[in-house]
């Protein structure tokens, strides 16, 4: 068939509309995935990972480069993504030992495999991390760039997806260079205190050397302070079948939060069965209940360890399993314990991290009551470990919808060091959600109140409530990019208290942060 000139001249343009438009908001050309496989297993897993991981980026890079913002649903998937990079970018070096005795051919085409693999998770890591924070930034001239590489000006400093260094054993995460290189890494924490204190002990009520007055046990321990180490200790003591139990005022709700720090002296001669087992129960006594959830944490150090998980359902194990983790580095430095209760599901961190996430783990409609500790085999007069600053809350209303539909919310979630405005890490979660909400709103401005107990004279804590209120301000500015414009701080000290403080219960819920519209 004949066209006339004018129907061709139509048709050509039609054709550089079709073939530009997909260059129009598009990202850096997209890394190929390997069409075969290897044929050894563990480089077949990471490759296909890595690109699954990759695959996943690549799409909300997609959505940032043409100006879609991300909803809270994309940032969590991200964040979850993130978490596995580190993990899979950690086990390369192992992966290519695998490599040891395989046919050169086959070793070859690994090799490239596994280049291109950690080629497409450098650049997963460094555009997530830019994508969290809001600096995923897309200029006019990324068009002009190689438009055969996906690496372009990562080449030049093998971040984001560039040229290997080569170094084709090698592959790890940006080291970090500044405060806010390392605050990036706390923003990723997602777990949420409960709002509504059920239960707070950091034993400054009890005597040292007596066993403290809200804790029940048929063993024995008792209070104690350590060298070098702030406030009040309880040392828990092994045994057979030995139970710690906190006596909480109420049976444990639907949704709750349990927190406490762990003070462990272990060495690498201390038991692999070594381990703090964290009960809950629907048996308030010693005797085990017929509904129970259980996590055992390792504290042994000559070897990597498995947190065990498994539960009771009407009597019968339903969950019994073993997850992979190294704890020897924290249980050595003072480790924050958080769990989250949400109905059925169960998670744990330890520090900033989650190792547990079972969406069925609690036993259904069977209302749990207690929770026990006990300790497992730790060597008596060599093995010792301490707990303190527990802390039980219920679960309430999302901050980000209560601050949003009243305009004001107040917190006991956001946690300093003691008499110190330096936020401690497990605390993020929360200044996550305010973040949030300022960027979902820009037309929000907000001052942040902060308020203390009574310990230490009115002058002091005055000061500290304000030092607090603005460190705060400083993490919404320097982790979220927020500007400093839309917000403001004050202290009142401890002028303005909402629970006792002749008690720790009511200290807790004095030490607060507010954040009100303005």
């Amino acid at each position: 068939m004949k066209y006339s000139s004018i129907s061709r001249q139509i048709i050509i343009v039609f054709c550089l509309i079709l073939f530009a438009a997909p260059t129009l908001h598009s990202q850096t050309k997209k890394i190929k995935r390997p069409k075969s496989r290897v044929g050894v297993t563990s480089v077949d897993n990471f490759v296909r990972e890595s690109f699954d991981l990759y695959d996943k980026v690549y799409k909300y890079d997609g959505y940032a480069a043409a100006g879609t913002p991300l909803e809270d649903e994309d940032i969590d998937v991200l964040e979850e993504a993130l978490e596995e990079m580190y993990s899979l970018s950690d086990s390369a070096p192992d992966i290519l030992n695998d490599l040891d005795g395989v046919g050169f051919l086959k070793q070859s085409k690994a090799t490239l495999q596994m280049n291109k693999a950690k080629k497409a998770l450098k650049y997963s890591i460094k555009t997530a991390k830019e994508l969290l924070l809001g600096q995923r930034k897309h200029e006019e001239n990324d068009s002009k760039k190689n438009p055969e590489s996906s690496e372009d000006s990562s080449d030049k400093s093998d971040d984001g997806h560039g040229k290997d260094n080569g170094d084709s054993n090698e592959i790890s995460e940006e080291e970090s260079s500044n405060v806010s290189d390392n605050l990036e890494i706390k923003s990723k924490f997602d777990f949420i205190p409960g709002d509504k204190l059920i239960y707070f002990d950091d034993f400054s009520q009890d005597f040292i050397g007596d066993f403290p007055s809200k804790w029940n046990t048929n063993g024995t321990g008792e209070v104690v302070t350590v060298n070098s180490v702030q406030g009040k200790w309880f040392e828990l003591k092994g045994g057979y079948g030995i139970k710690f139990i906190p006596l909480l005022p109420q049976a444990l709700p639907e949704e709750y939060t349990i927190e406490f720090d762990l003070l462990a002296v272990v060495d690498k001669k201390t038991s692999s069965t070594a381990r703090l087992n964290i009960t809950l129960d629907d048996n308030a006594a010693f005797k085990d209940g017929i509904n129970s959830a259980i996590a055992e944490l390792p504290l042994g150090q000559y070897g990597a360890f498995d947190i065990r998980i498994y539960n009771r359902i009407n009597s019968e194990t339903v969950i019994n399993s073993s997850l992979n983790a190294d704890l020897r580095e924290a249980v050595l430095n003072k480790p924050h314990i958080s769990i989250a209760v949400n109905k059925r599901r169960f998670r744990l961190w330890v520090n900033q991290k989650k190792y547990v996430d079972i969406p069925q783990f609690i036993a259904p409609n069977k209302a749990l009551s207690t929770i026990k500790f006990n300790l497992l085999g730790m060597t008596d007069g060599k093995d010792r470990l301490f707990i303190s600053n527990l802390k039980v809350a219920e679960g309430g209303i999302d901050l980000r919808r209560k601050l949003m539909a009243e305009g004001r919310i107040s917190t006991n979630g956001i946690l300093f060091d003691s008499g110190s405005d330096k936020i401690q890490p497990q605390s993020y979660g929360i200044i996550r959600q305010i973040s949030q909400v300022l960027m979902q709103d820009k037309s929000i401005r907000l001052n942040i109140i902060g308020h203390t107990d009574s310990d230490g004279s009115d002058d002091t804590n005055l000061k500290l409530s304000k030092d607090r209120a603005t460190a705060v301000k400083n993490a919404l500015v320097n982790v979220y990019k927020i500007s400093g414009d839309r917000l403001t701080t004050d202290g009142k000290g401890e002028s303005q208290p909402v629970g006792d403080n002749n008690t720790s219960d009511g200290k807790a819920q004095n030490r607060r942060v507010e954040f009100v519209k303005i």
